[in-house]
């Protein structure tokens, strides 16, 4: 027997949630959700113990990458690619994420959905998601991995659009698969161009032939810009960002439990992988580490914003996310993977965690998503009111708790760039005005809903149960990192060193030359990677937690002790507010620009000129002259015996007249002599 069995066996993690996935599709249909929760549960859960098997076992080897082939898959010539899977420090902490935030979303679905038609549909396509995604994170090669990547695009069409019977989920499903689609193409040609250059797919050979390539410089378009650029493409669709960020708010049209899912542990979060992934040719790629910089910072800014005046509470919580990934992208941008990675499992425990806490508020008040209708539940759902607060403290960086240290981790990253540095802090500030705001609109305040038809009550143990353990997550999820702060190491970072290599990728390295000045004399060298000095840190950390107090504050003031002037102030920006409650109109600019003149020469060039008119019409054209012919000709078989004998009179006299007066020099056609 293998000394580590399940890395031996490392396909039971993603097998078995596909396995749970295949019974309550093909059987779940005549069982009840009890028998449908044991599948769906029962796989997702053993999943969870697997991963944490293969994750000590990991450990007890030395933490040194395990890859394992098990076949192939595809092999042409001398090229393989086949379905091989490896655990790294990457791995370890993208399947623990995966599988245990989606297991406690599992448990919380089987409250949530309880009641909905089509319960084995929901679990079997909830299932599938993770198959997908587990498949995506534990793939040792660029092919497999897209199989990954594709099929997650697939559950979150199935997914976005469950009520298909109602239009706007299932425009929401299909505008997810068309925009992916735009965001896969630039990533397939990616991987075609990184196969034609390096002559593999597979990471290990992959990466080590770019290693013996030298650096590009910055503004140079070479082989690492253009294929790092693709990649970054596909990543742009999957993770949200500008400008194929658009169909992550409508995916709120699903059940609240898969926004939680694609939000927090799936989906969004493969962008920020796949970049990590190949941090080598990134680091390379200076240029495309610039545009990947540029356009995280730049979504965490623009979705902050609009996150500003919107109503709908999974709308914010949307928003929200886009502009937490734009975080995890701005920090891989500037060579902080470890940074992003960490802001990636902090953010999946307070995310999913405000997601699943919105749909239990939705749940206690009858549906209603609507926040300007909501208030005064703070003391009748003291539950869920007490986990989303923790959340919220988390992503808005209170001390203490996990968002606080992770994106401390991308702020003094970012120190060196005053342009950067500066949208970030402002994000940051947003971040804490915007979600007070949905804390003080849904739970304080006098009750906006009818209490005589809404009875307001707390969730059944089934959803506030991993309300619950996501909260202690969110508190405990940082403190890897705290540490550092007394001048000790960042477990976290120093975990994920053996896979970005190089500890000048730390997030603790500023060079002094580029600091703000803020921070300048507090600069301290110990050693010769030039890492910051405590006093730094804890700048930094005031800095981000003073402006998250002011973002705090100022949500204080509008909805709390002046209610009215939030109004007020709307009135008075009237057409920034508009421009934000509008999303900046950026879908009736891609409805202008890019749907309707698509439209028009579908239907005008492709189907009524090409289609209808070229190739129906020739088709048409030859049938009916076919059909006029033949019809002549129909005619003249008339079955009477005078016209038989007329026309062979006629014929006989045109024979006789071409045989008697042809003219004598000329040829005798064929055939009249013999």
């Amino acid at each position: 027997m293998p000394a580590h069995p399940i890395l031996e066996y490392l396909w039971i993690i993603p097998l078995l949630p596909l396995l749970g996935s295949a019974i309550n599709g093909l059987l779940g249909a005549k069982w009840p959700n009890r028998i449908v929760n044991i599948a769906a549960i029962g796989s997702t859960g053993l999943s969870f113990l697997c991963a944490l098997e293969a994750v000590r076992e990991f450990f007890d080897s030395g933490q040194v990458l395990f890859r394992k082939e098990f076949f192939a898959w595809i092999t042409a010539g001398n090229f393989r690619a086949g379905f091989d899977l490896q655990m790294d420090q990457l791995t370890v902490v993208m399947v623990l994420v995966v599988t245990g935030v989606g297991w406690l979303i599992h448990i919380y679905a089987t409250g949530y959905m309880a009641h909905e038609g089509g319960y084995y549909r929901f679990f079997s396509y909830l299932n599938l998601f993770m198959f997908f995604m587990l498949i995506l994170v534990l793939a040792a090669n660029y092919v497999l991995l897209f199989v990954g990547w594709e099929g997650v695009g697939l559950s979150s069409y199935l997914l976005i659009g469950f009520y298909f019977l109602k239009k706007s989920a299932a425009d929401a499903g299909k505008k997810a698969f068309i925009v992916n689609r735009i965001g896969d193409f630039g990533f397939m040609l990616g991987m075609f161009f990184l196969f034609r250059t390096f002559g593999t797919l597979d990471f290990q050979t992959l990466f080590a032939k770019a290693g013996l390539w030298p650096a590009e410089a910055m503004g140079q378009f070479g082989t690492f810009t253009i294929a790092c650029l693709l990649l970054f493409m596909g990543a742009t669709g999957k993770s949200a960002q500008l400008p194929l960020y658009v169909w992550l708010p409508d995916a709120m049209e699903g059940p609240t439990p898969v926004s939680a899912l694609i939000h927090a542990a799936t989906m969004v979060t493969a962008g920020v992988y796949v970049v990590a992934r190949s941090h080598i040719l990134f680091t390379y790629a200076p240029t495309a580490m610039l545009v990947v910089a540029i356009v995280g910072c730049a979504t965490a800014f623009f979705a902050a914003t609009i996150g500003l005046v919107q109503t709908d509470i999974k709308r914010v919580l949307a928003y929200s996310t886009v502009s937490q990934l734009g975080y995890m992208f701005l920090a891989c941008g500037v060579g902080a993977f470890g940074a992003g990675i960490f802001h990636l499992m902090t953010h999946a425990f307070f995310k999913a965690l405000l997601f699943l806490a919105a749909g239990s508020v939705i749940h206690a008040i009858g549906g209603e998503q609507d926040m300007t209708k909501m208030g005064g539940l703070s003391k009748k759902i003291r539950w869920t009111y007490g986990t989303m607060l923790v959340a919220t403290l988390a992503i808005a960086g209170a001390p203490g708790f996990s968002g606080f240290f992770s994106k401390d981790a991308i702020l003094v990253a970012v120190a060196g760039k005053y342009w950067l540095y500066g949208f970030g802090l402002l994000s940051a500030l947003l971040t804490s005005f915007y979600m007070f705001r949905l804390i003080f609109l849904t739970f304080f305040g006098k009750p906006r809903y009818d209490e005589h038809k809404v009875h307001a009550h707390e969730s059944p143990r089934s959803m506030f149960i991993p309300l619950v353990i996501l909260a202690l997550l969110s508190i405990v999820g940082g403190w890897l990192a705290a540490p550092e702060f007394w001048g000790h190491a960042n477990y976290f970072e120093d975990f994920l060193n053996p896979v970005f290599a190089s500890p000048t990728q730390s997030v603790k390295t500023i060079p002094v030359d580029t600091a703000p000045r803020v921070g300048k004399f507090l600069f301290a060298f110990g050693e010769a990677m030039g890492r910051a000095s405590m006093e730094i840190l804890w700048t930094y950390a005031a800095i981000a937690v003073g402006t998250a107090l002011i973002g705090f504050l100022i949500a204080y003031w509008l909805y709390i002790r002046q209610p009215r002037k939030a109004d007020d102030l709307a009135k008075s920006l009237r057409p920034a507010y508009t421009t934000l409650l509008n999303k900046y109109y950026v879908d009736e600019l891609y409805a202008a620009v890019v749907v309707r003149p698509l439209v028009w020469l579908s239907t005008n060039v492709l189907w009524k000129a090409a289609d209808v008119a070229g190739i129906d019409g020739t088709v048409n054209g030859i049938a009916h002259g076919a059909a006029a012919i033949g019809d002549g000709v129909r005619h003249s078989q008339s079955g009477n015996t005078r016209s038989y004998a007329v026309w062979v009179v006629v014929g006989a006299i045109v024979l006789l007249a071409i045989i008697f007066f042809w003219p004598s020099g000329a040829k005798t056609p064929v055939g009249l002599v013999r």
